[in-house]
């Protein structure tokens, strides 16, 4: 029995790294693993590694590789090695790194560690088949262990290429997990596996267990779903001559699950980080909901910075039950972070989501920034998704040809029943000698209030319908002094014609 990696020793500087392999954007899970490994650095004053593991040629993409990247920056996921800002164990690329590996392959066949397989898919499957049929195991049989000259002479007289297979000891390997306890796995039950494709091509084994081995890594954070490679991991960082004792320690995550308690995936909830910030989501409050995922700093505390986080992480202190994803939690945590921001900062942020609609320029005019500036603290304690600007704010921008009025708002609010209103609003405001916001309120209330003897509801939906073209707006009395006098008239006059218009 093989055992090694209790609570990691005395290994000197924490090393860990996120290691994905982008085949498209990120994902909820991914990026839960990178905060753990990014806090687990700091908390330790380690080293974080990002690692890319591309040798799938045919699924990842260069552009898939550099979106992982901008979206580790764009939530605050710094790492201190690796693409862009590169270290002492480069490449961090792994389709970089394929000489290395070879260089392995060649050793472990030479030392006995490894042999040629020849067996065919077709082969494989029907002994498969066999074996369950049997009631034995079904994993490669090793049928290739101990192949004769005359045997191989043939195999390679028939044009078959082999692949390289692992020769995996016999008896079981136990690892203390820092979030599992102890773990031990029956190599009964850890059949030979496969180093490299015979292209040459490394497997995912291979490549991840040499580069932590050469990358120094002192500390594995993954997910759970990858618990079951770890004996094979531990067998090839001891064939390479890595001591038990100074094998990385690991540390498997909880699932992440969906609604319907089902692990999340694209059947049961959105993964995506990109669609989230597509969705107004801020980096923080991505960052903070998905550390709550497994996570906690006590004290029944739900928000904090990453920085906070990092000052206070723990792996042992990861609860191994699986955490069920939650939107409406991750929402209304975003909601607090929007509220949280300095109002210049939730200015700058919305701008991009207006310039996106198509309302201002990405680099808005002077006037249209002010106006931004103005109008922000307005909606700032009132939305949950930056997106929800462009909603609210829209009606600013929009040019009069452009401006429409929300047919279920028009149909509810502008009705024949409300003409006196707009017609007596339009009159109050008309009259106004200061477009100040103090002065429109004290207008519309004696106008529509104490004269026409309304109840706030009655009064101030209409016109809010009129001016802004929904029912849900920012404060009206501040939304019609930043509208300015000509257009707040012009959009009345229009909103009367449509109430007193004939049915």
């Amino acid at each position: 029995m093989t055992e090694h990696g209790g609570a990691g020793g005395d290994r000197g500087q924490v090393r860990v790294r996120f290691a994905p392999s982008p085949s498209g954007d990120l994902h909820v899970g991914n990026i839960r693993t990178a905060i753990y490994d990014w806090a687990f650095a700091r908390a330790t004053g380690g080293t974080f590694v990002l690692r890319i593991e591309d040798t799938d040629a045919t699924r990842v993409k260069p552009e898939y590789v550099a979106s992982a990247q901008d979206t580790l920056r764009w939530l605050g996921l710094d790492w201190d090695e690796g693409p862009g800002a590169g270290g002492p164990f480069g490449p961090y690329q792994q389709s970089q790194r394929l000489g290395i590996y070879a260089e392995w392959v060649a050793r472990f066949l030479a030392e006995g560690h490894a042999y040629h397989c020849y067996c065919t898919t077709d082969e494989l499957e029907a002994r498969r088949q066999a074996a369950r049929k049997a009631g034995g195991p079904s994993g490669y049989d090793g049928h290739c262990r101990t192949l004769t000259a005359g045997q191989v002479a043939a195999y390679q007289a028939a044009g078959r290429r082999p692949v390289v297979r692992f020769r995996m000891p016999e008896g079981s390997t136990t690892f203390t997990d820092l979030v599992r306890g102890e773990i031990t796995f029956d190599h009964a039950h850890v059949p030979d596996f496969v180093l490299a494709r015979a292209d040459g091509g490394p497997l995912y084994t291979l490549a991840v267990a040499v580069d932590d081995v050469l990358m120094e890594i002192t500390h594995v954070v993954r997910g759970e779903d990858l618990l079951s490679s770890t004996p094979r991991q531990i067998a090839v960082y001891l064939a390479m001559g890595v001591a038990a004792d100074r094998i990385p320690v690991f540390a498997h995550l909880p699932y992440v699950l969906g609604p319907n308690g089902q692990r999340l995936s694209k059947r049961n909830g959105v993964v995506s980080i990109n669609w989230y910030r597509e969705q107004g989501f801020l980096p923080e409050a991505l960052c903070n909901y998905l550390a709550l995922l497994g996570w906690s700093p006590g004290g029944n505390r739900e928000s904090f910075t990453l920085a906070e986080m990092a000052a206070e992480f723990d792996l042992a202190r990861v609860n191994k039950n699986p955490a069920q994803f939650d939107a409406r939690k991750l929402e209304s945590i975003n909601g607090d972070k929007i509220r949280a921001l300095e109002p210049a900062d939730f200015a700058a942020r919305i701008t991009p989501f207006l310039a996106g609609a198509g309302l201002v320029a990405e680099l808005p005019a002077p006037a249209d920034a002010e106006l931004i500036a103005a109008a922000a603290p307005l909606i700032q304690p009132r939305i949950s998704k930056l997106t929800d600007a462009v909603e609210m704010l829209g009606f600013l921008f929009v040019s009069e040809a452009e401006f429409a009025i929300d047919p279920e708002a028009a149909a509810s609010a502008l009705t024949p029943a409300s003409a006196q209103v707009l017609a007596a609003a339009e009159k109050a405001l008309t009259g106004l000698d200061q477009w100040t916001e103090g002065d429109i309120d004290g207008a519309l209330r004696t106008a529509l209030l104490d004269e026409l003897g309304l109840k706030p509801k009655a009064a101030f939906v209409p016109v809010r319908v009129a001016v802004t073209g929904r029912r849900v707006s920012p404060p009206l009395f501040d939304s019609i002094e930043l509208l300015g006098r000509d257009k707040t008239l012009r959009r009345l006059a229009q909103a009367l014609a449509v109430a007193s218009a004939p049915a």
